[in-house]
């Protein structure tokens, strides 16, 4: 499986959060949350509608930074699977991306996320 770079563990502060614009080619860009040594990556699009779901950039996590947050509709997503907990698309999920962290402290994609 062909893969890309999508940044560095050390480009996304330890629990928090940062948005990736669409890679050449793609419709949505990802966004992907950090706990210590572990990412989850996911296209950022609210299964409600399909709108990006942080209101500014890198901001999709609620205050306790407890679930990812739907800006739109409020929706809450657990962050280690996506699916969601409270919202207008209650258990619906959050497209994952399989993402690795490679011997670098890249954090790797495939090519084709977000298409």
């Amino acid at each position: 499986m062909a893969e890309r770079v999508l940044c560095t563990l050390e480009d996304i502060p330890d629990g928090n959060s940062r948005g990736f614009p669409a890679a050449p080619g793609a419709f949505t860009g990802l966004f992907a949350v950090r706990r210590g040594h572990q990412v989850w990556v996911y296209v950022n699009s609210c299964p409600h509608i399909g709108v990006p779901l942080d209101p500014v950039p890198d901001r999709f996590l609620d205050t306790r930074k407890q679930n990812i947050v739907c800006s739109t509709h409020g929706a809450r997503f657990r962050i280690e699977d996506g699916i969601c907990t409270s919202g207008p698309c209650y258990g619906e999920a959050l497209e994952r991306v399989h993402a690795r962290i490679d011997e670098d402290g890249r954090v790797l994609v495939p090519e084709d996320a977000g298409l």
